[in-house]
């Protein structure tokens, strides 16, 4: 399958170029920048240059594929305003793709988050949050899979809070950078609130899976660890950097704040014994012992 990939050179979307081509697949890669042709090239990927906000771009990559995996995200979250530009960007980049792509029944694998319901793990039948910091992704989602009454295998894999390679990436990640740049390992709320996490190579597993034989109109969940506590979580960054661990205020975080400290496991076992899903790879607490001091 030739499958047209965006934000094929993040955490996520470096592993799921490298888990397609790995699986016989070819792929086309959008490319914001030389360095990410670059780097997309270098991984065995076909590139076209542009960005989410090149609309008739990200036409011309579906039209001329087999398939789309769409993962591109903007990347500024310093403040609210940023966060909701970047879902308006994507929830137009998901509707031009998703348009394309009506009455071919050829797929789209989307990006989403797991959601959180309170006093139990999520559940794939449990629907996206549409309020709140991030509910215009949850409505960009819905409107994508409602397009497989037209003829499209729409889909979407709900990511947890962590996803994580090496040591870095995710809520965790973003935990770790406010730590070297305070000195503190500090965390939201009172630490025992609980955060889904998976490995970005066996989240790649299930976009493949996903892509291949998903029926449309469906969710899954790439959770390997149902929920992890986040004072755990912040133990485990302040050993590695050798620094204190203690509370901080949820404003700390920036918009995502309110959402840091919330508790919100989620569960895959559907997704496992549906797309026969077995993640592999290293738990979050034990991948953020790769964190350099």
């Amino acid at each position: 399958m030739r499958v047209f990939v965006t934000g094929g050179t993040g955490t996520i979307g470096s592993a799921v170029v490298a888990e397609l081509l790995a699986n016989g697949h070819t792929v086309l890669a959008l490319a914001r920048s030389d360095a990410s042709a670059q780097a997309l090239k270098a991984a065995g990927a076909e590139t076209l240059p542009g960005t989410i906000a090149d609309l008739d771009v990200l036409r011309a990559g579906a039209a001329h594929s087999d398939g789309v995996i769409s993962l591109a995200f903007g990347r500024d979250y310093a403040s609210p305003e940023a966060l909701a530009a970047s879902i308006t960007e994507e929830s137009a980049a998901m509707a031009a793709l998703g348009q394309e792509l009506i009455g071919t029944d050829r797929p789209i694998v989307t990006v989403s988050g797991t959601p959180w319901v309170p006093g139990r793990a999520s559940t794939e039948a449990d629907p996206a949050p549409t309020d709140g910091p991030v509910g215009g992704r949850g409505r960009s989602v819905n409107a994508l899979l409602e397009l497989a009454a037209r003829g499209v295998r729409a889909t979407a894999v709900r990511m947890p809070r962590t996803v994580h390679n090496n040591g870095e990436g995710g809520f965790a990640g973003l935990l770790t950078d406010h730590a070297r740049r305070t000195a503190v390992a500090g965390y939201p709320g009172d630490g025992t609130q609980r955060w889904p996490a998976v490995h970005a190579l066996d989240a790649a597993v299930l976009f493949r899976l996903a892509l291949e034989s998903a029926p449309a109109g469906t969710l899954w969940h790439a959770v390997a660890d149902e929920g992890d506590a986040v004072l755990d979580i912040a133990t485990a960054i302040g050993r590695q950097l050798g620094l204190p661990v203690q509370p901080v205020p949820q404003e700390s975080f920036g918009p995502f704040g309110v959402i840091f400290a919330m508790d919100q496991p989620a569960s895959s076992a559907h997704t496992r014994q549906a797309l026969n899903w077995r993640p592999t790879h290293p738990s979050l607490l034990d991948d953020l012992k790769n964190i350099q001091p």
